[in-house]
């Protein structure tokens, strides 16, 4: 006995003895090391923090426990047992806007709350079910605080492509990646409508919704550390990886306007219309995983399917003694969304080595778009006092009179009991076909360094048909569906990248290096010849399809270009608390030449639970393939005169001869300073202050005439020789400056049956435009120097986002129920028309109306839409662990933006860039939006 208690008292005194334990922390879903997590010694309270690779090292009893808690995860409490290697993987909570982020920091990955830039996290498996919302770039509209889109209706293409921006700036300064590497531009650019105009972008819906697991929003400039295009931000999608998971997601939606749906004023005989219920969509997304060899790789296919019908929405009521009255829309008396049909689908595969250092990984899809608009209506007589007769535009026989075309044209109403009018609304047609893919080996090689070698290719096409319309000139010989030529754009990006922990420099250096070539082609390709020939000899009836004449062999263009480029980006924790970055990046285009970017940003922890962020930067834009090259020519023909417009490319002629020079790499510069505070384990907030100044900001200009006798002689000379009526171009003309705050606002609490959230998303800023760079040949007078920018378009670059969005989400669980309400205020946003009256009536410089009680009295044509708030509500219910009820409504309370016409002056309405009784402005014209959709997950 006396020998076994003289055994026991050692070993037990050994075994309360202290021990160092080691370990790395890592995220449970992504594998992705976590950097910040405290792990803390229950027993005696000493505590430490992981550091860049997730690795900690400690103190503790080999019978203690250690207790792993941060920002944006679930705490953990992990018993040593006697080891002295303990590796813990932590869950992330259900925070959408606190999880780890990868864009901005090459080192591996960052908790949200501790990087040295604001990044919002979106999860699809929380954003995309409790609404009726279908597309990407809706569902981000009312999740990220300075995220902003609107939906446009009959601008020729931008009804299909939902251009968004960041922090106010252009849809083409925020670069958007897949899985962290670049993804292809649309096609596409913007030049009507009142978004992007001049712009291209990204079709962010082009990515069926279930192949994203979350979307990463970088908001700050990131030139320096992504290239060009990310002067406002990056946006990064990050692809599903699960395997062994089916799910499936199946909606219904459709707006019941009763104000505003024409539905409900077919009594008027003036409109089109629908059912009582309209912009019937139905959608459906599948995604599945399986499991690749024996060291975790995966492979994981996802599909989309959304159908979505037209909406009509226009004022019902005419009598203009009501308030709200207005007179009959003769523009456009189709108004509404297109309708569309989309799918697509994309793989993402990793596939380890058996060495455990070397993985292939690749991914990509194919998305087909087909969608249907009305464009703007054409009057054969023009009865109603507010239309015009357009014989010109209708086919008619050798003695003039009308063919009629029963399943085209209709019939409409004329006040005071004059003879009823034909009309027609012409369709515009877009078929958009997007495929990309991405392949690329990443590993280790000496020394701990890590390696990444990539290519990714992506194209868009983009082509326009023209359909249930007429080229008048051809007589009773005319097609009523018209092939009208289109464009397309291709980008294929290489880049590697290699990177090196030093963990013995300060508190850890993360050091990377790249390179990265990249090759993009434009292509515009004409229409069939009737889309844009004109057959009348006499030039009466006007030239080519009604609606969206084709492109001319003369707009046809194939253009390439190339850039090379190299990049440093460090982050060096300096000491446990103190984080500083800082990334070089030069770059040389083939077209435009050479350009290089700096960035430094930097975070410290005050407290454990506060932190101080900022940086500082410069950044540009490319000019794109798009804008230097886009070219389009198109007739108007208004009281029996043709006029013939030209948008004009940057090497043409009459561009040469109005002195507009090449264009240049946008250039920025960008700053911010916020902070970061969790008071209680269950609240986190954010607040973040940004300026950002843009210098030679891209626009499409306005049109010159060749009847302007007091144009420079070459370029008056120029026009006549080519006749061409009115030309417009693209030029570096703006310069704007952007500052605001967003503040983001998280409480997350669970607790026995029961769950809520309460999130907060604000955006408030302001936008001014510095300068406008006219060239020296359209500097000469008022009138030149506003033909070029006008007052109107001014308005529309400072609308680009409302001054103030704030969103409040609250979602509140018991059991098996659910309810969610979520509530966005989009601030005032003013516009201009074009002006009805006055010598520059139509022209949108200085834009003025008379007022409908005395027309001489002239008053500014603003369009002021005030700020409104929109409620979503839904309701859940878990029937089982792996199916999901929902059912509510967007826009419950049926808020609509305030009426695009100016107090007083009603007679002048529809004066508006879309036509209708509404600009493009904050939630949209459609009103309450109903929905149900099951989600199934095994």
């Amino acid at each position: 006995m006396l020998v076994l208690l003289c055994l026991y008292v050692p070993i037990a005194a050994a075994y309360a003895q202290k021990q160092r334990i080691t370990g790395k922390v890592t995220d449970a879903t992504t594998g992705v090391p976590l950097e910040g997590i405290t792990v803390r010694v229950k027993l005696s309270g000493t505590g430490t923090l992981t550091v860049k690779d997730g690795s900690y090292a400690i103190e503790a009893k080999s019978d203690d426990v250690l207790e792993l808690s941060a920002i944006g995860f679930k705490p953990l409490t992990v018993p040593v047992n006697g080891r002295s290697v303990v590796d813990v993987q932590l869950n992330s909570t259900v925070s959408e806007l606190t999880q780890v982020v990868l864009v901005g920091t090459r080192s591996g990955g960052r908790a949200r709350i501790e990087t040295p830039v604001p990044v919002d996290v979106i999860s699809m498996s929380q954003t995309a079910y409790p609404t009726a919302k279908m597309d990407l770039t809706a569902l981000l509209n009312v999740s990220a605080p300075s995220f902003n889109y609107n939906k446009q209706s009959g601008s020729d293409g931008a009804d299909q492509i939902d251009l968004a921006t960041l922090r106010g700036l252009g849809p083409d300064q925020t670069l958007v990646l897949v899985n962290g590497k670049r993804r292809h531009q649309t096609a596409f650019i913007a030049v009507y409508g009142t978004r992007g105009r001049g712009n291209s972008g990204t079709d962010l819906n082009a990515i069926p919704e279930a192949a994203i697991d979350r979307v990463e929003i970088l908001r700050d400039g990131a030139s320096a550390q992504y290239g060009s295009d990310a002067i406002a931000g990056v946006i990064n999608i990050i692809l599903k990886k699960e395997v062994n998971h089916l799910y499936v997601n199946a909606g219904y939606a459709g707006y019941y306007d009763h104000k505003y749906n024409t539905h409900f004023g077919k009594d008027l005989n003036q409109y089109k219309s629908g059912g009582a219920i309209d912009g019937n969509a139905v959608n459906v997304g599948l995604s599945y995983g399986v499991p690749l060899g024996k060291n975790g790789g995966f492979l994981n296919f996802s599909g989309n399917f959304v159908k979505q019908g037209k909406t009509y929405r226009q004022v019902l009521d005419t009598n203009l003694a009501n308030k709200d009255a207005l007179p009959i829309n003769v523009v456009r008396r189709s108004y509404g969304d297109a309708s569309k049909t989309t799918g697509g689908g994309m793989v993402n595969l990793e596939l380890p080595f058996a060495d455990g250092k070397t993985t292939f990984y690749a991914f990509g899809g194919y998305n087909y778009k087909f969608s249907d608009a009305y464009a703007y209506s054409r009057h054969f007589n023009g009865n109603n006092p507010n239309s015009s007769g357009h014989p010109d535009r209708f086919p008619t026989d050798a003695n003039g009179n009308l063919i009629f075309y029963p399943d085209i044209m209709y019939p409409v109403t004329s006040p005071g009991g004059a003879a009823n009018d034909t009309v027609f609304d012409p369709h515009i047609q877009n078929r958009i076909r997007d495929w990309s893919a991405a392949a690329g080996i990443k590993g280790e090689f000496g020394g701990g360094w890590t390696w990444d070698l990539s290519n990714t290719v992506g194209r868009n096409d983009f082509h326009f048909y023209g359909d249930k319309t007429f080229n008048a000139s051809m007589g009773a010989n005319t097609p009523t569906h018209f092939d009208d030529g289109g464009f397309s754009f291709l980008q294929n990006t290489a880049n590697l990248t290699v990177g090196k922990e030093f963990a013995g420099v300060a508190h850890g250096l993360h050091l990377a290096l790249g390179a990265e070539y990249r090759y993009e082609n434009y292509k515009i390709y004409a229409g069939e010849e009737a889309s844009y020939r004109n057959y009348d000899p006499t030039f009466f009836k006007a030239t080519g399809a009604q609606g969206f004449p084709g492109y001319r062999p003369s707009d046809e263009v194939d253009a390439n270009r190339s850039n090379i480029a190299g990049f440093v980006d460090a982050e060096l924790d300096v000491t446990d608390k103190w984080l500083i970055g800082a990334a070089v990046r030069a770059e040389n285009y083939s077209d435009f030449g050479f350009t290089s970017n700096y960035k430094f940003a930097t975070r410290y922890k005050v407290t454990s639970n506060f932190n101080v962020r900022g940086s500082v930067s410069t950044g540009f834009r490319a000019p794109s393939l798009q804008q230097i090259n886009f070219s389009s020519q198109y007739t108007n023909v208004q009281g029996g005169t043709i006029t013939e417009v030209k948008i004009a490319p940057n090497s043409n002629s009459i561009t040469r001869a109005a002195g507009i020079p090449d264009l240049k790499q946008e250039k920025s510069v960008n700053a911010s300073l916020g902070f970061t505070w969790k008071p209680i384990s269950s609240l986190s907030v954010t607040v973040d202050g940004y300026l950002v100044k843009v210098k030679d900001r891209i626009v499409l200009s306005g049109q010159f005439s060749a009847s302007d006798t007091t144009l420079s002689p070459e370029l008056y000379q120029t026009l006549n020789d080519l006749r061409i009526d009115n030309a417009q171009f693209f030029a570096n003309a703006v310069n704007t400056t952007n500052k605001g705050v967003d503040i983001v606002i998280d409480y997350n609490k669970r607790w026995a049956n029961q769950r809520f959230r309460a999130l907060l998303a604000a955006n408030f800023q302001d936008m001014k435009i510095d300068k406008i760079n006219v060239p020296e040949k359209l500097n000469d007078s008022y009138l030149h120097r506003k033909s070029f920018f006008s007052d109107r378009e001014e308005r529309f670059v400072l609308a680009s986002a409302p001054p103030v969005k704030i969103g409040l989400n609250l979602d509140y669980g018991i059991n098996k129920f659910g309810v969610s309400a979520h509530v966005t205020y989009f601030g005032k946003v003013e516009l201009y028309g074009y002006g009805w009256s006055g010598d520059l009536a139509g022209s949108g410089i200085n834009p003025v109306v008379g007022l409908d009680s005395d027309p001489d009295k002239l008053v500014p044509e603003l369009f002021k839409y005030k700020g409104k708030a929109v409620t979503d509500l839904a309701v859940s219910y878990k029937f089982t662990k792996q199916l999901n009820w929902f059912i509510g409504a967007d826009n419950i309370f049926n808020v609509h933006p305030d009426l695009g016409v100016v107090e007083g002056a009603r007679l002048s309405a529809y004066d508006s860039e879309s036509g209708g009784a509404w600009d493009a402005v904050q939630m949209g014209f459609n009103g309450i939006r109903l929905f149900t959709r099951f989600v199934l997950t095994l």
